[in-house]
């Protein structure tokens, strides 16, 4: 397994797509071991796209897309200018009280982050914000969208290590605001030395909060209805993927009616390209998790680790250290594939929660889409702005501090997480 993991790494090294990378040096594996027969690796790969579970995928990502072209960005903004734009710093609280607003939306770091740069991100050099500082607060500010429900890594995580993904949905919402409010303190702070002046001058009034708020409840209501949903059983998570689609779709009919025909055909090819991709990764890594497996690599990892300690609190650290490291170099969802039949395991033995697991777990893996050398947000944002990488890695150090320190505390206090899922499904 070990020349298979260098052959992976240096790969990606050349550039090769991640799926290739992982599918290609999976079969390598089948290659050191004749004795395995030769059409296992079609089998799980086949096998791997007829999980149902995995249906919830597909369909949050159209639902998603539905939801962009329906209208619910716009009153999002303006929501989210009444309630952030008052704030030193201006348009970047507005940016970060945006991404926690449409984070039921996307559900993807990557596509929230190009979507307010492409809306917000003229704006905030036009009014004066470096490239470098204003790249920062749009990759950042997108850590939200996974995390506060309907995340698609919550599902991946949930299905590959059977864990109850209505309680990752309710364990991401505290933690996403915690977040929200760690970026909008760090934005504070720095602007203040910056002189960046806040967008409004006065306080929204009652009126203007209550207004822009009955604009944008379909979208608020979003999460909110799913989590419900999930809690009262009227929905698996695949079924309520299918609501979240035709929630999506008359949202955009009935109540903003901005949703044509030709928005529809747009939704559905851009979630085509998505889902293609997901799916084509899920399917390859199916080959790399079978040799993971067969070689016993969890239960080494697992007595390494407790060599070193059986604390659960440094357990953790040290795990989230590796996601960081290998989060620079992988995307997250492939992280959340490949390393939960690893390191799930693990933290169950020594007694960590797997809801507390894999709302950490995601954290780190998300981070890594914002940092060098191949942070996927870093990079949608930066070629949006056309911002010098070195220049954003120096300017976005403020906010990368302020989300680890939420990090640490989650590791830390897990009854943080752990409070809403008890809450609402009962202790596990």
């Amino acid at each position: 397994m070990l020349i298979v993991c260098i052959v992976f790494a240096v790969f990606l090294l050349m550039g090769m797509p991640v799926a290739f990378a992982v599918g290609i040096s999976g079969c390598l594996f089948f290659v050191q071991h004749p004795e395995l027969p030769a059409t296992i690796p079609i089998q799980i790969t086949v096998t791997e796209t007829q999980n149902f579970a995995l249906l919830a995928v597909p369909l949050f990502i159209l639902a998603g897309n539905v939801m962009n072209h329906s209208g619910i960005t716009r009153h999002l903004l303006e929501l989210a200018t009444v309630l952030a734009g008052r704030l030193r710093g201006g348009l970047a609280q507005v940016s970060i009280a945006l991404s926690t607003l449409m984070s039921g939306v996307t559900g993807s770091c990557i596509a929230d982050a190009a979507m307010n740069s492409r809306l917000l991100g003229g704006e905030m050099l036009k009014r004066g914000f470096s490239r470098g500082y204003a790249a920062g607060v749009l990759s950042y500010g997108s850590l939200m969208a996974p995390i506060i429900p309907p995340g698609i890594g919550f599902i991946l995580y949930g299905t590959v290590g059977q864990v109850s993904i209505g309680r990752l949905f309710a364990a991401g919402v505290i933690p996403g605001l915690m977040l929200w409010g760690a970026m909008a303190m760090a934005i504070s702070v720095t602007a203040r030395r910056r002189g960046y002046q806040p967008e409004r001058a006065q306080r929204p009034t009652l009126r203007e909060i209550g207004r822009t708020s009955r604009a944008a409840v379909w979208a608020i209501l979003f999460p909110v209805i799913l989590l419900l949903g999930l809690r009262m059983g009227v929905f698996t998570p695949s079924e309520i993927g299918a609501f979240a689609v035709v929630y999506a779709a008359a949202v955009g009919v009935f109540a903003y009616r901005q949703l044509k025909r030709a928005g529809m055909r747009e939704a559905l090819e851009g979630s085509l390209v998505d889902v293609g991709a997901v799916m084509f990764l899920l399917a390859l890594s199916a080959i790399f998790g079978y040799g993971i497996v067969f070689e016993k690599i969890p239960e080494a990892i697992s007595a390494w680790l407790l060599d070193l300690t059986d604390n659960p609190h440094a357990v953790l650290v040290l795990i989230v250290l590796f996601i960081l490291a290998a989060g620079t170099f992988m995307e997250g969802s492939v992280l959340i594939i490949m390393l939960t039949p690893i390191f799930l395991p693990l933290v169950s033995q020594i007694g960590v929660d797997p809801v507390h697991f894999g709302l950490v777990f995601i954290i780190a893996a998300t981070i890594g889409n914002f940092t060098p050398p191949v942070g996927g947000a870093m990079f949608v944002v930066c070629q949006i702005l056309r911002c010098p990488i070195g220049e954003y890695t120096r300017e976005s150090m403020p906010f990368l501090i302020a989300t680890s320190a939420v990090a640490v505390l989650l590791i830390f206090v897990p009854e943080i997480v752990l409070w809403l899922p008890n809450l609402m499904f009962g202790p596990p």
